[in-house]
């Protein structure tokens, strides 16, 4: 709360009524009623906190691998708006890794590290080589699983590769690690509230401007309900282990270690254009929180003109996004 409440001061100094808006909007969320969430799918694989959880289908292994910044259920948002279960009703067997939640005592697993002790394992596990379905950071961390582990495929979903991509963000995102690092390093975890209070930087417009538009929505309506449920996403989630917040904001964000080349995945420099599978990538024209300019380069690339989250989850997902990757996965056979 005080972290939203510095950006809400700095977007609205000049403009009282925004503020009282916005504050009313943000009342308004904390206040409206939740729906039940369905339990989780079997962990049927488990690699230390990390499990592989089964959506079911036919055919062809497709796992999804999420990002390590919010829960993963974002790809199994709702029945009407899973892509992983519809995925796995359109002849495939669906899979999604499910990051846990760590603890003081994973403070040294840096990105690497989630890769070649967590991830990797989980995919040997399976009877054949997966498809592999990356979505924002979880595509970067698919990128080096794939680059070590066999993979019938690789489809990234707003994944970021060349972190100088981020532009004019990056010094806003570096303040932020600077702020917190020594605490982090105390705690061992990095608090996710601390990420989101450092993207909400790259675009704090909308961040309150979201809030002035809930604050007129009937809290019964499917519009406000999908709101709660998305924002209710995006404001949890587990911490990151010291070292994966530490490669994420110098290794990756200020160094740009992956777009350079230097980013290793036990020993292995990992090149996304060399791997020995098909690969494509969906990348978001209107996205701050992974800007275009971040993309990977595979000759095959899909620009969409959604949002970050929008695109997973938003009305046209399906005919934007869904149906397209399953076609890519399809066509691989």
């Amino acid at each position: 709360m005080p972290l939203f409440l510095g950006v809400l001061r700095s977007e609205t100094a000049a403009s009282p009524e925004r503020m009282a808006r916005a504050l009313a909007g943000l009342r308004a969320y904390q206040a409206a009623p939740r729906e039940k969430r369905a339990a989780p799918k079997p962990a049927v694989y488990q690699s230390g906190r990390v499990a592989l959880r089964d959506y079911g289908g036919e055919g062809r292994p497709v796992v999804f691998v999420p990002s390590l910044i919010n829960p993963p259920d974002i790809l199994d948002h709702s029945p009407g708006s899973s892509l992983v279960q519809w995925t796995a009703a359109q002849g495939f067997h669906a899979w999604l890794v499910d990051w846990g939640s760590p603890g003081s005592e994973d403070r040294d697993l840096d990105l690497a590290a989630h890769v070649e002790r967590l991830l990797v394992p989980l995919l040997q596990a399976l009877p054949e080589p997966p498809v592999l379905v990356g979505y924002c950071l979880g595509g970067t961390l698919a990128l080096g699983a794939a680059a070590v582990t066999p993979a019938a495929g690789v489809a990234t979903i707003a994944a970021p590769w060349h972190f100088d991509g981020y532009g004019e963000g990056r010094p806003a995102l570096a303040a932020t690690w600077a702020t917190v690092k020594s605490a982090a390093a105390l705690l061992g975890l990095l608090p996710m509230e601390v990420l989101q209070a450092g993207f909400w930087q790259l675009d704090p417009a909308r961040t309150i401007a979201k809030y002035e538009t809930f604050a007129d929505m009937p809290l019964d309506s499917d519009a406000a309900r999908a709101f709660v449920r998305l924002e209710d996403w995006a404001n949890s989630g587990a911490p990151l282990p010291y070292a994966a917040a530490a490669s994420l904001f110098e290794a990756c964000i200020a160094d740009d270690l992956p777009g350079k080349g230097g980013w290793l995945i036990g020993g292995t420099p990992v090149d996304p254009l060399a791997l020995p599978c098909p690969a494509v990538e969906f990348v978001s024209l209107s996205d701050r929180i992974v800007p275009a300019a971040t993309a990977i380069g595979f000759a095959d690339r899909r620009d969409l003109g959604a949002g970050h989250v929008g695109m997973i989850v938003g009305r046209s997902a399906r005919p934007r996004l869904w149906e397209p990757l399953a076609n890519w996965i399809a066509a691989l056979d």
